[in-house]
């Protein structure tokens, strides 16, 4: 019987334990979301759903940054098989508020995008260099997504190339 109090006690602890250490766990990441979200403009709100912490941040100034390219296509032409080639995207935060690329992604890894890192002030001009390295043949078509603060959340640029595929010796 002693035992079994033990036991019960010792569940009883460690639940509480780990419990505080879910709060404190909780209260630091809202803790980020809203300094993440000051930088912005934005507020951030918490919620927990069947015990998962979400953070999702909401614009309540409604004003929003907005990315507007001097063009969001590029025909490369005809290159020649394992040529690399690169094009740079330049773009103006053509809103009312800062903005910030987080992530900018090929959709196949023969592409990588590398963007401007510092917030874009409205009216601010930004660049986005995008590599490729001539893989594949004939006609291709890749887009890079760019996850941003704007209103629509995602941007897309788009290259294309007709990949002249090595001749066999």
């Amino acid at each position: 019987m002693k035992k079994l109090l033990l036991l019960s006690l010792f569940g009883v602890a460690l639940i509480a334990t780990s419990c505080k250490e879910k709060a404190n766990e909780n209260a630091a990441l809202t803790d980020a979301a809203s300094e993440a979200a000051t930088a912005t403009g934005n507020s951030a709100t918490s919620t927990a759903n069947s015990g998962a912490q979400s953070i999702s941040t909401e614009n309540t100034s409604g004003k929003y940054p907005v990315m507007t390219f001097d063009k969001t296509e590029h025909d490369f032409g005809t290159i020649a098989q394992g040529t690399n080639v690169e094009h740079m995207f330049t773009f103006t935060n053509t809103g009312d508020a800062p903005l910030i690329i987080s992530d900018a992604k090929g959709s196949c890894g023969c592409t990588v995008p590398t963007f401007t890192r510092e917030p874009i002030q409205p009216g601010q001009k930004g660049e986005l260099l995008v590599h490729f390295n001539g893989t594949g043949s004939n006609q291709r078509t890749i887009s890079v997504n760019i996850t941003t603060n704007t209103q629509r959340v995602t941007e897309r640029v788009t290259i294309k190339a007709f990949v002249q595929p090595k001749e066999a010796n």
